[in-house]
């Protein structure tokens, strides 16, 4: 027998339906001048102001999309210091983060967007230049984009002799004065920099999808660390399987099917630390991904002894071992409070080992506190305080110096000259008497 639920059933919150927007950013477009030449002696691209805007991007409408309106290209004839309008159609291509870049203004997030020539067509081949473009777009958050864009061809303008050029790049414009061009291949990831502790798995991320006249032909893992680097993965679209080295797994099925191109890795030592580049191949194009992976392992402290006792003319030294740290930078140091002391006060007469590693690649220094009975006061607590960027919060270990103790011996003394002075003054009572 089943039991019915009492009372009425609340209906589960339908998701928020989705909306075609369009997202202008400000960008900068470096690349080569109109005479196809680098714009300086020196051999440094030109730069120029432009604009990207994606039209008909669809993004959750979550009900502040009300003042959203679709994109007006500026009524003026562009020249050549005027800044530069890409249309980008994004019907066969998914623009992923969608919404952190619509929404970026409103979140304090910083957009930064680079749009360069990925194919250019040189001038000496005719007056029209077929082109494709890059555009780069970085995140504050950590997310970067690459598109690639297919830009008009110059087919259309020799059919067409009453189209315009486009008085900076001589490719042909639309009557407003933009460039229309395709979204024909993305790529993202959403962390550029990643922080992990030693032993732990972690997944760089890494994503694509291609427009349905394009296909993948392979990708590449490769890790660079200190001028040197190798290749981690590779697979080749028709080939027997993916090589990989240890540690580093890539779905390949995800690969295939949904545009996962994200690189898992097990077991993260020291020796992983590094830059970390994703390439995803089609058979035109190229995009990649640097995603920076830093390890960072927090320092183990001790102090020994833990308790002191105070010992007239005796040199008592206090070991703080901090061991198990990556990176080598640490900070070590002392301080003393006694009940009477408002606040803790810094020592300056520790000594140091020098820096050791270990075979997992971490460090360890041991720092020395060296008490004299001449100069410490009993009680107080002696504290080894050691910082470290895989800390949240420096960590303090203490050592307690004791008051000294009354010893038997001392006891017996005290009580024999107590003792003598009362017969003494006793002795001189009763004789006046």
């Amino acid at each position: 027998f089943f039991s019915l639920p009492k009372g009425p059933t609340k209906a589960p919150t339908p998701a928020p339906p989705f909306r075609r927007v369009d997202i202008a950013l400000g960008c900068s477009y470096v690349g080569e001048d109109v005479r196809g030449l680098l714009h300086a002696s020196g051999g440094s691209s030109s730069e120029h102001p432009a604009t990207l805007v994606l039209r008909g991007i669809s993004v959750r409408d979550d009900g502040n999309l009300d003042d959203v309106t679709e994109y007006k290209v500026p009524q003026e004839n562009p020249d050549s210091s005027s800044p530069i309008v890409f249309e980008a159609s994004a019907q066969s291509v998914s623009i992923p983060h969608a919404e952190s870049m619509l929404h970026a203004d409103c979140d304090g997030e910083e957009v930064n967007c680079e749009i360069s020539p990925y194919s250019f067509q040189r001038p000496g081949e005719g007056p029209c230049h077929t082109s494709s473009f890059m555009a780069t777009l970085q995140l504050s958050s950590g997310i970067s984009i690459a598109l690639v864009l297919r830009g008009p061809h110059c087919s259309s303008w020799e059919e067409e002799h009453d189209a315009t050029l486009h008085p900076k790049l001589r490719i042909p414009m639309s009557k407003e004065g933009t460039l229309l061009t395709t979204v024909e291949f993305q790529s993202s990831s959403c962390n550029t920099s990643l922080h992990t502790h030693l032993g732990s798995s972690v997944t760089l991320d890494c994503r694509f999808a291609l427009a349905p006249s394009s296909s993948l032909s392979s990708l590449e893992w490769r890790r660079q660390h200190q001028g040197s680097g190798r290749r981690l993965f590779w697979y080749q679209v028709g080939s027997t399987g993916p090589a990989a080295e240890p540690k580093v797994h890539v779905d390949v099925v995800e690969l295939r099917g949904s545009g996962d191109a994200s690189l898992s890795l097990q077991g993260v030592s020291v020796g992983d630390e590094g830059t970390y580049i994703c390439l995803v191949s089609t058979p035109l194009y190229q995009a990649q991904h640097i995603i920076q992976l830093h390890v960072a392992e927090p320092p183990r402290v001790h102090v020994i002894p833990a308790v002191v006792s105070f010992e007239r003319d005796v040199t008592t030294t206090l070991t703080c071992s901090i061991a198990g740290y990556y990176p080598l930078d640490v900070s070590v140091s002392w301080t003393q409070k006694t009940p009477e002391d408002d606040a803790e006060i810094p020592l300056s007469n520790a000594r140091f080992s020098s820096h050791r590693q270990s075979q997992d690649g971490t460090y360890s220094i041991t720092s020395y506190l060296s008490i004299s009975s001449a100069t410490a006061r009993a009680p107080a607590t002696y504290s080894c305080h050691v910082s470290h960027v895989a800390l949240a919060e420096p960590i303090s270990v203490s050592a307690h110096l004791k008051a000294p103790e009354q010893t038997g011996s001392e006891g017996l003394v005290g009580g024999f000259i107590a003792t003598v002075i009362f017969i003494v003054v006793l002795f001189i009572v009763l004789r006046r008497k």
